[in-house]
């Protein structure tokens, strides 16, 4: 799977289930190194979800990281504070809204 899909995957559960981002907006900015990878921005806002290439709006949180570990997170299988103590993780802006980026794709698995 691809951080691209891997995404769209994301913003389609939150729009089915809105819930678990109501009242809540962020922006989001996702520097993902690898070949895989890219610059996206994931915007949360009136219960919507969308992604979108590059990165038009000013940043709440910027996560940067490389492909394979968006994609571990994204499923489950990478512990974030982990790959944060140990450098596969960097976050930039307000560490709260990281923290509720981890609670949107706990949310959201199936």
């Amino acid at each position: 799977m691809s951080v691209e899909q891997t995404l769209a995957d994301l913003v389609e559960k939150i729009n089915r289930e809105p819930q678990v981002i109501r009242g809540f907006q962020a922006v989001y900015h996702l520097f993902v190194n690898g070949e895989g990878g890219g610059n996206f921005q994931l915007t949360l806002c009136q219960n919507r979800a969308a992604y979108t290439k590059g990165t038009p709006d000013e940043a709440t949180c910027t996560l940067e990281l490389s492909d394979t570990n968006f994609i571990r997170w994204a499923e489950g299988k990478l512990n974030p504070t982990v790959a944060l103590v140990t450098g596969q993780l960097k976050i930039k802006g307000d560490m709260g809204y990281s923290l509720m980026f981890q609670m949107i794709l706990n949310g959201t698995r199936s």
